[in-house]
């Protein structure tokens, strides 16, 4: 899978950084479940200098159930709202069931299915911050014969850690930023929005589908 690069001046990958080179390789090499389906899309160019940006769908019996992105910033300078240099902003809608929309800690339960996959993944991490969001839809006249549709929608963004800038105290010299944890968690997130079962322990997740949806339906 390629990821597509994009900085702030319009130069393109070849004059980026090389830590961010090295992090956006490391985001090429996350693995994902069979049922993602992932590829590039343009980074935006007016939050951070440099990003780099992935898309992706959830698909259940040929059926896109749900859908995400997430970003990987980065910023030379540094970021005082970031702590850092780095930063990942991710986006994951998953069809619900209508019923569970009313639930109380629906929310809470959201955002925890993010923190435990961050943390299932070791995705270290820092000064996390996000919102979720339950939006259900009633139909009315002539479309009151349509059952009503609920999603929820997750919006978050958090500090890497890992590289000689964001790496925390005890950490060696040299250590680059490893994003792939951080991607798999993304698409860990993905699934259990969906309501897929986990992955047992000991069975291997084979690589997920990257730049083939025309010819995997």
């Amino acid at each position: 899978m390629v990821v597509r690069q994009e900085s702030r001046t319009g130069t393109g990958a070849e004059a980026s950084p090389p830590e961010f080179r090295a992090a956006v390789a490391t985001m090429r090499a996350a693995t994902l479940r069979p049922e993602i389906f992932c590829e590039e899309m343009p980074a935006p160019q007016r939050i951070a200098p440099y990003a780099a940006a992935l898309s992706a769908d959830v698909t259940i019996d040929g059926t896109d159930v749900g859908t995400g992105r997430i970003i990987l910033l980065h910023d030379p300078a540094g970021n005082d709202a970031w702590e850092g240099t780095f930063r990942c902003v991710a986006y994951a809608r998953a069809e619900i069931e209508i019923e569970m929309i009313t639930d109380p800690l629906l929310a809470d339960v959201g955002w925890s299915w993010l923190t435990e996959a961050l943390d299932s993944h070791g995705a270290a991490y820092t000064a996390a911050s996000g919102t979720v969001t339950r939006v259900a839809t009633e139909s009315f006249g002539g479309m009151a014969d349509e059952e009503g549709t609920a999603q929820l929608e997750i919006r978050a963004s958090w500090t890497p850690l890992g590289s000689d800038d964001d790496a925390g105290p005890g950490a060696g010299p040299g250590v680059s930023l490893d994003v792939a944890p951080h991607v798999e968690a993304w698409g860990e997130l993905l699934c259990t929005a969906v309501g897929l079962p986990p992955v047992p322990d000991g069975v291997t997740v084979m690589p997920g589908r990257r730049g083939q949806r025309g010819t995997s339906r």
